[in-house]
């Protein structure tokens, strides 16, 4: 079974330094996170992340839409 693309590089689709919605800024945000799960593709291992060193996201339920839109985009 093919493994889908990791959230994180579907997530650095989502940069754009000159917008500032939640979903961009998230997206450059967790670009400078070095320590964020880069290969992850399982909800709980990102959100357990996010949860614990996200301080840059200001909802976990930016998280939740962008993981959904991630979803929809690898099926």
């Amino acid at each position: 079974m093919k493994r889908r693309q990791s959230f994180y590089r579907y997530l650095m689709t989502l940069r754009n330094p000159n917008l500032h919605d939640e979903i961009t800024q998230f997206a450059n945000d967790a670009f400078y996170d070095q320590a964020f799960p880069k290969q992850a593709d399982q909800y709980e291992e990102v959100s357990n992340y996010l949860e614990m060193n996200g301080s840059y996201l200001p909802s976990m339920s930016v998280f939740d839409e962008v993981w959904q839109k991630y979803l929809d985009k690898m099926n």
